[in-house]
């Protein structure tokens, strides 16, 4: 039902857009991952980053092409406050959904005030844990809306830009099923397997977990797509996407890893495009497990992993290991002077013997597949922890354990999901964001107030002392340690010229005007 759903809206979108069965571009991806459902909003993982971008807009865009890029108008022409506390936006006339139609300020309201005022439980997770300062979006008429914060707001533009507040079409999303005067859950499930945006190319196609199938919309407000269709498929094995890419299979993989460069690298037909990814690799330690409510040992977990030698081994020195939790994006927020997290194994021993450490077991968990070299990293540190003294076993499972009253610890990723300390620490270890929300960290009042200071202060002095004591605190009793950013490749076909934006958030797959051309014979 769903697949007739999403054939039938983007029929009529393509029709009414005119597209022909002229000759064009083609491209074939192979992923290491792909998303099981696609809802910008609901969605922050880094399997679903990959799609968004391609489908949906914002109402303020940005220039991808380097770090920390001038805002520019998305699906907003113009926009400013109104009072302290609101923002007017006027919106672009003449956009159309790929569903045949027309945008107004009733589809920007209804999605804004989706994660807003948020109803449906996924939504409600993605406005706590980054949207929780903004209160509603209301019409003023058919291309003007304007936007209500709680507080004053010193992150305006990042946040009215963020993946989670892609605009999508009101009527067809609750005519999706029940009352179609009505957006009920269902809809929403129902939207995430048939997704319609205003971006240039048109979901077609989407088998969860395995397949997406992108058409280009030629009724796009913008430059129009350089491909008239793009296909992702999952191929979960790095062996299997070099040998799809090497027979002509695909003629893009994602996720290739350093130690296998080499292979791109010796066939002429064949080339890598890499960055450091703005996304940590992290180990997490949950402090309300009753084994590691010390913080020393805590501290001696962190401690003990030699994070240079994972990057030597792992990365071919390519990955970027921080002494605190802080990216380069952050701006003037960046803050490299910091000494958050070091290694120091005898320190770690001393800190152990103090704690009265009895040799107990600490399990480590990780997914078998699902982070480059996770589970190279995962066995790693279990032989450094042994090196100090600590009994470490590594648990294997696709299950995610860090909801888990019984976890200790285990591997993660951290992405800059917007290019502020609160776009990535922030979302993960800010009071009642995801960590203490499911429960494996706990905040205090001291913490809160310091958080609060930081998140609102329009003063960057204010802002960068208030996060320095944050890590101060983080480094006395550690939820985290941020192991490295890793190094991602991808690798494609001679001919191909794509490479990762550097302004854009991790792993995204841009196939926009101007992001992927062809090199002529």
């Amino acid at each position: 039902m769903l697949r007739l759903l999403i054939s039938t809206a983007l029929a009529a979108g393509l029709a009414a857009a005119g597209v022909t069965g002229a000759q064009a571009r083609e491209l074939k991806v192979g992923a290491a991952n792909v998303a099981k459902y696609l809802d910008p909003g609901r969605d922050h993982s880094n399997v679903g980053s990959q799609f968004y971008y391609n489908s949906f807009d914002t109402l303020i865009d940005k220039d991808h092409e380097k770090i920390g890029g001038e805002w520019r108008p998305g699906l907003a022409t113009e926009w400013h406050l109104v009072s302290p506390k609101v923002m007017e936006f006027k919106l672009r006339e003449g956009v159309t959904f790929q569903n045949g139609e027309a945008m107004t300020a009733d589809d920007v309201v209804f999605s804004l005030n989706r994660m807003y005022q948020a109803t449906f439980p996924p939504y409600q997770v993605r406005s706590k844990d980054r949207l929780n300062n903004f209160e509603k979006a209301e019409k003023v008429d058919d291309y003007t809306v304007r936007i209500t914060v709680k507080r004053e707001e010193p992150l305006w533009e990042t946040l009215v830009n963020l993946q989670q507040v892609m605009i999508i079409p009101e009527d067809y999303t609750k005519a999706l099923t029940g009352d179609p005067k009505v957006a009920e859950d269902s809809d929403y499930e129902a939207f995430s397997m048939a997704p319609v945006g205003t971006g240039p190319y048109a979901i077609s196609e989407f088998t969860p977990g395995e397949r997406v199938v992108y058409t280009r919309f030629d009724n796009f407000w913008g430059d129009k797509a350089p491909l008239e269709k793009v296909t992702v498929i999952h191929i979960p094995e790095t062996a299997s996407r070099i040998t799809a890419l090497k027979t002509g299979e695909v003629d893009m993989i994602t996720n290739v890893a350093p130690d296998q460069l080499s292979l791109i690298e010796a066939d002429p037909n064949l080339k890598a495009a890499g960055s450091v990814t703005p996304l940590f690799h992290v180990m997490i330690m949950n402090t309300n497990h009753p084994k590691l409510r010390d913080p020393r040992i805590r501290q001696a977990l962190s401690l003990a992993i030699d994070r240079d030698a994972l990057n030597e081994a792992l990365w071919m020195g390519k990955a970027v290991v921080p002494s605190t939790h802080t990216m380069k994006e952050y701006g003037d927020l960046y803050m490299p002077e910091l000494k958050t997290f070091e290694y120091n194994p005898d320190k770690a021993r001393e800190l152990l013997k103090e704690a009265g450490y009895d040799g107990f077991e600490i399990t480590y968990d990780t997914d078998p597949v699902y982070y480059t070299n996770g589970l190279l990293a995962a066995q790693a540190i279990t032989e450094m922890w042994a090196q100090v003294g600590i009994k470490g076993k590594v648990n294997v499972s696709e299950k995610w354990t860090g909801n888990s009253k019984d976890m200790m610890t285990r591997n993660w990723s951290n992405p800059m999901y917007f290019a502020d300390p609160f776009g990535s620490f922030g979302v993960m270890w800010a009071p009642d964001a995801a960590s203490e929300s499911e429960g494996r960290f706990t905040t205090d009042e001291a913490y809160r107030k310091t958080w609060d200071k930081f998140r609102f202060s329009k003063d960057v002095a204010d802002r960068r002392a208030a996060y320095a004591e944050l890590m101060y605190r983080i480094k006395q009793d550690p939820p985290v340690l941020p192991l490295y950013r890793p190094y991602e490749s991808w690798a494609m076909r001679k001919d191909v010229e794509w490479a990762p934006k550097p302004g854009h958030i991790p792993y995204v797959l841009d196939f926009r005007a101007g992001a992927i051309a062809f090199a002529s014979n």
